[in-house]
């Protein structure tokens, strides 16, 4: 029995071990980006019938699954404050250096506002360098003005 979106993620990982996909596979099937669908698949994006169908017989899963990705997810998915993944705690640590840098210069160009996470794309792409690969990421997220009322 599926209880929760937690146990649909276990059963996505597993099957995805099992049959050796990649991310890129299942996003080229289900049609959306690398970044969105992965993100759904580990339980923090919210996928339509068409989408969840898919991404169900890619990875065998019970109607059940199914279902349970078509439901909107609880959000935010680190089991602690701090992260303890060395590659999780190295986003932690960027945000906690240069947090203040990034808003500062968020506000001064924009104003007083922040940056959607819901109307937003990110993109990954290694990035060849003679000195050693680089991970190179965009962020995109649409501004959000403050309103007076």
């Amino acid at each position: 029995m599926i209880s929760s979106r937690d146990d649909v993620t276990r059963l996505i990982l597993i099957n995805k071990v099992r049959k050796g996909l990649k991310w890129r596979q299942v996003a080229e099937a289900v049609g959306l980006s690398k970044e969105f669908v992965t993100a759904g698949c580990l339980g923090q994006m919210t996928f339509d019938k068409t989408q969840a169908e898919v991404i169900g017989e890619l990875f065998e899963l019970p109607d059940e699954a199914i279902a349970w990705l078509q439901i909107v997810p609880y959000k935010g998915s680190l089991p602690s404050a701090v992260p303890t993944d060395p590659l999780i705690y190295r986003w932690y640590e960027i945000v906690s250096v240069y947090g203040t840098t990034i808003k500062e210069l968020i506000h001064e160009e924009f104003g007083d506002g922040i940056m959607s996470a819901i109307d937003f794309s990110m993109d990954i792409q290694r990035e060849a360098d003679p000195k050693g690969d680089r991970v190179n990421v965009v962020l995109s997220g649409k501004f959000l003005p403050y309103r007076s009322y």
